[in-house]
């Protein structure tokens, strides 16, 4: 007699070091569709997977399973990773995110684990829950996931709207249809950082985040390719890291656009004396320059950005990347004592 398949989602994220993530990620990927083909890519450090055909195979139990995840992890790429799991994927990102740093939490795929997971949680713990929506339902005193899903439906309708009132109160309940699609990153490139200590300085941040996005644009004019949008990645001392991705004006490949939106990512995340370990920018979305539109502009400033690029860019090509760069990343030598490391 044949037995009904079963989903069992994890959601694998690991610690990549911002100098080496964009090698090591991919490889991470492969080593997921060695114990499944159910692999979905979340750039740029996680992916959810699908192990429900895979238990009866490897003869273990999720828990059992999601540690050979780590132990390979580990032992082949040397990374370490947190994972969360839980019979959706709603169930094993909030497992994830309530997860200390390389360690991992399956929930049990019962109704009743389920219930005992999420019911007594905080409301902004729900997927899917920002601020507003969380500060709303607590001037109605809901205040935890269980206090939602005890609340009749058509209230919560009333409260959030029909069709957001109807998703949240279905998650409360444990709900989440979506499935796992095997899907692999889009086409990005990406440049990182590691501070030789814990950097509090937000000046050098700031360099750090000029001098990432210089890197990119020269990258991307030479392969004459242009980013549709950035994210980047900043990782602390305490290994966690938190990531925000920004969609461009327009497709482009011009340092000056590029670094505006990367300084206004930056200050999204109001650091101000946070130890950072690392950065890690990242241009996604990437096309042919021939498709991309420049918006015209009559500042005489902008056109003469461009020139010095291309004179800079031949200069580089001919001579090395370090053979040009922007003013306040050419500091005196005596200044220098705490200069990050560029990635190899």
């Amino acid at each position: 007699m044949s037995t009904v398949y079963q989903p069992y989602v994890l959601r694998v994220h690991a610690l990549l070091p911002p100098s080496a993530g964009a090698e090591l990620y991919p490889q991470l990927l492969d080593l997921l569709e060695n114990i499944t083909p159910t692999v979905q890519a979340l750039q740029p450090d996680a992916a959810d997977i699908d192990i429900g055909g895979a238990l009866r195979f490897f003869e273990r139990s999720p828990r059992e399973l999601a540690q050979l995840v780590r132990l390979r992890s580990l032992a082949l790429l040397g990374l370490t990773v947190t994972i969360g799991g839980g019979r959706s994927r709603m169930i094993a990102a909030m497992a994830a995110d309530a997860t200390a740093p390389g360690t991992l939490t399956c929930v049990a795929p019962t109704d009743t684990a389920t219930r005992a997971f999420l019911r007594p949680r905080p409301i902004p713990a729900l997927y899917g829950v920002g601020p507003a929506t969380a500060a709303t339902l607590s001037r109605y005193g809901i205040a935890t996931i269980g206090q939602l899903a005890d609340t009749p439906l058509l209230i919560a309708q009333k409260i959030l709207g029909a069709a957001a009132g109807r998703l949240l109160h279905e998650r409360a309940h444990g709900i989440d249809p979506r499935p796992v699609l095997r899907q692999q990153p889009e086409q990005s490139t990406s440049a990182g950082i590691d501070f030789p200590h814990d950097e509090l300085d937000p000046d050098r941040h700031r360099q750090a985040v000029l001098h990432l996005t210089e890197q990119l644009a020269f990258r991307m004019r030479g392969d004459e390719q242009v980013a549709r949008r950035l994210a980047l990645t900043v990782r602390y001392a305490d290994h966690t890291s938190t990531h925000r991705t920004r969609t461009l004006p327009e497709a482009t490949n011009h340092t000056v656009q590029l670094t505006r939106t990367a300084y206004d990512l930056y200050d999204s995340l109001a650091l101000q004396r946070a130890r950072v370990r690392g950065l890690a920018l990242r241009a996604e979305d990437l096309g042919p320059a021939s498709t991309a539109h420049h918006q015209l502009t009559f500042d005489p400033t902008d056109h003469k950005a461009r020139l010095l690029e291309a004179a800079a860019d031949k200069a580089r090509t001919r001579f090395g990347a370090a053979a040009v760069s922007t003013a306040s990343l050419a500091r005196p030598t005596a200044a220098r004592r705490h200069d990050v490391r560029p990635p190899a």
